[in-house]
């Protein structure tokens, strides 16, 4: 398939390294970041863009990707896919797949979970809104880049799926930092915390698979002095962004703003910028009642 890939920083350089070692023709553009092996250079996005079948993009933001998709969607071929895998707000992925209805296109939001070590390994999971055709156009490249690929929807279901996931997600990682604090002055062992919590009712993904305690559990982030899997200043975007959401949808979420407060105090005022979330634990040790 021939596919165009703009964004090439953490996550979508390797995304697009595998799919050039895949056997796809891949053409790259990024402003800053290194032409991945494999992948051809071009010197604008809509050159990537103008021949290609899919055009993938990994961006930082919405406005960002509204920008790139006015630049792309006119010189796309009709009938191509432009799918995103940023994770951006909801309407900015309606928006942008508006836009390329409209041009005769596709369009796929599909933000990813599983970090740069997923994509790296071609291991990620993709959440996809869009129209049943263009996911099965686009069903092979999800499955050199990841492992699952879940339809979730129409336009802006997967972005939808995706800061409601990362909204638990913070939420339990402040709760299980929370309690290894309190263990820890209760005199409670952590090892034994860890061996109690994880067959029990506390069972979760942020204790069992991603555990904020250092020597406990599998090998995470907290085994590598916090240097981040998946750092705090993306935490608190994905945050803002199910807040924003839920502003829009008239939906109450105290936990998850109050999540969202934490890791913006974290990341904007303490010493957060630059660690793992999961770096939230050294925080709460440090602190006391008041």
């Amino acid at each position: 398939m021939k596919i165009a890939f703009i964004g090439l920083g953490n996550m979508g350089g390797p995304m697009a390294r595998n799919l050039a070692a895949a056997g796809h023709s891949v053409t790259g553009f990024d402003t800053a970041a290194p032409m991945p092996e494999g992948v051809a250079p071009a010197a604008s996005a809509a050159e990537a863009a103008r021949e290609a079948e899919v055009v993938l993009t990994m961006l930082p933001n919405g406005q960002i990707l509204r920008a790139v998709a006015a630049e792309v969607t006119p010189v796309m071929p009709k009938g191509a896919v432009l799918c995103d895998c940023s994770t951006v707000d909801v309407e900015s992925a309606r928006e942008v797949a508006r836009q390329a209805e409209a041009a005769g296109l596709g369009a796929l939001d599909a933000p990813v979970s599983g970090g740069v070590g997923g994509a790296a390994a071609g291991t990620l999971t993709f959440m996809v809104g869009g129209s049943a055709e263009s996911f099965a156009k686009v069903l092979p490249l999800f499955e050199v880049m990841g492992q699952k690929a879940v339809h979730c929807g129409d336009a802006g279901a997967g972005q939808a799926a995706k800061i409601c996931n990362n909204m638990i997600l913070g939420v339990t990682m402040i709760a299980t930092c929370e309690a290894f604090a309190l263990a820890d002055k209760l005199g409670l062992d952590r090892q034994k915390m860890f061996d109690v919590v994880s067959t029990s009712s506390g069972y979760s993904w942020t204790m069992n698979a991603y555990c904020p305690a250092p020597g406990v559990g599998p090998k995470s982030p907290a085994d590598n002095d916090y240097r981040p899997g998946f750092a705090s200043e993306l935490m608190l975007k994905d945050l803002r962004l199910s807040q924003q959401a839920a502003e829009a949808a008239d939906a109450d979420t105290p936990m998850g703003r109050l999540a969202a407060d934490l890791y913006e105090s974290f990341v904007e005022r303490e010493d957060g910028r630059g660690r793992d979330f999961s770096a939230m634990l050294p925080r709460f040790e440090r602190r006391g009642r008041g």
